[in-house]
């Protein structure tokens, strides 16, 4: 069960303290004002606010770039609250209280979301409304195909050295992120079958009546 949880939370982004929300003025590694980045960010951030749903498929490659493991999932997200589908798993949060299902187990595991939590790799708008107290972001370029490339260095020593973000210009999708190691391994993330999705509040909690033979272990 801690594997598979792991895998999940290791499914869109890494780790960062939740902080204020508004307008962002970006800097540079150098830095400089970069508003380019801070442009297209914030439309990225603008477009995971909404009540939305993808597909994330995760690889991690090791420091020669070889495949070491490839996972996908379903994701319903809406401003923090999350249910990510998985063949082995659920994971489900209402913002408040996480809810972990191995199936395998018939057993979901009902945790508090501890503090800063909120922003970890299932909230993804989190980060990109909040980066500029734990990255510098800088714009690097724009493919010919409009994805806009953008690294975010952060400010405090983290096992890796940068976020590498492929946005969209002008729509502001999200359509891959890359966390570069410093022994060159890469954990890749690729979002497809983005849309718009009208997900009930009910799908934001497990409701232990609806999945009868399944135990529930309170570990709050």
């Amino acid at each position: 069960m801690r594997r598979i949880a792991l895998i999940a939370l290791a499914l869109l982004l890494a780790q960062a303290p939740a902080i204020r929300c508004g307008a962002q003025i970006t800097h540079s590694s150098q830095g400089q004002l970069d508003r380019a980045a801070s442009d297209i960010l914030a439309r990225a951030a603008r477009k995971m606010s909404q009540n939305v749903a993808f597909r994330v498929e995760m690889r991690v490659l090791d420091g020669q770039h070889r495949e070491l493991s490839r996972q996908e999932a379903q994701i319903r997200y809406n401003k923090g609250r999350y249910h990510l589908l998985h063949p082995d798993m659920e994971l489900i949060s209402d913002g408040t209280t996480v809810w972990q299902w191995d199936k395998a187990a018939q057993e979901v595991a009902v945790n508090n979301l501890e503090p800063g939590e909120a922003a970890n790799l299932l909230n993804p708008s989190a980060l990109l409304e909040g980066y500029e107290r734990d990255f510098k972001a800088k714009y690097i370029r724009t493919d010919d195909d409009g994805t806009a490339v953008i690294d975010l260095q952060p400010r405090a020593a983290r096992n890796y050295h940068k976020i590498r973000l492929l946005i969209d210009e002008e729509s502001g999708l999200l359509k891959r992120l890359e966390v570069h190691k410093y022994d060159s391994g890469r954990e890749i993330y690729t979002i497809s079958d983005f849309r718009r999705a009208t997900t009930p509040a009910s799908d934001f909690t497990f409701d232990p009546a609806k999945h009868p033979g399944v135990e529930v272990i309170d570990m709050r």
